[in-house]
C-alpha cells in the first residue's frame, strides 16, 4: 500500500472512531434520560440495570476516546514523517500532466 493510500485509510479510521465516540455519547444520554424517567416510576430493577449499563457505556466511551487519541498521534506522526502534504501536491501535479 502506498503512503497516500495508507494515510487516507488512517483518516477514514479516525473519522469512524470519532463517529463511534459520538454514537456512544448518544447511548449514554439515552440511558440518562431513561434513568430520569425511572425516578418518577421508581422501578428498583430498572434502576439497578440502568446504573450498570450507564457505567459500562461510560467505560466504553473512555476506551474509544483513548484509542482515538492514540491513533491520531500515530496518524499525525505518519503524516509528518512521510510528507503527506508534499505527496498530495505531487499527485496533483502528476495528474495535470
Amino acid at each position: 500500500m502506498d503512503k497516500l493510500k495508507k494515510f487516507d485509510l488512517m483518516e477514514k479510521i479516525t473519522r469512524e472512531l470519532d463517529d463511534l465516540k459520538h454514537s456512544q455519547t448518544a447511548v449514554i444520554q439515552k440511558i440518562g434520560k431513561i434513568e430520569v424517567d425511572n425516578m418518577e416510576l421508581n422501578n428498583a430493577k430498572l434502576e439497578d440495570k440502568l446504573g450498570i449499563m450507564h457505567q459500562n457505556a461510560a467505560d466504553i466511551l473512555d476506551s474509544i476516546a483513548a484509542v482515538l487519541e492514540n491513533f491520531e498521534e500515530v496518524k499525525n506522526k505518519f503524516e509528518g514523517k512521510n510528507n503527506i502534504a508534499g505527496l498530495r501536491e505531487q499527485e496533483i501535479l502528476d495528474g495535470l500532466k
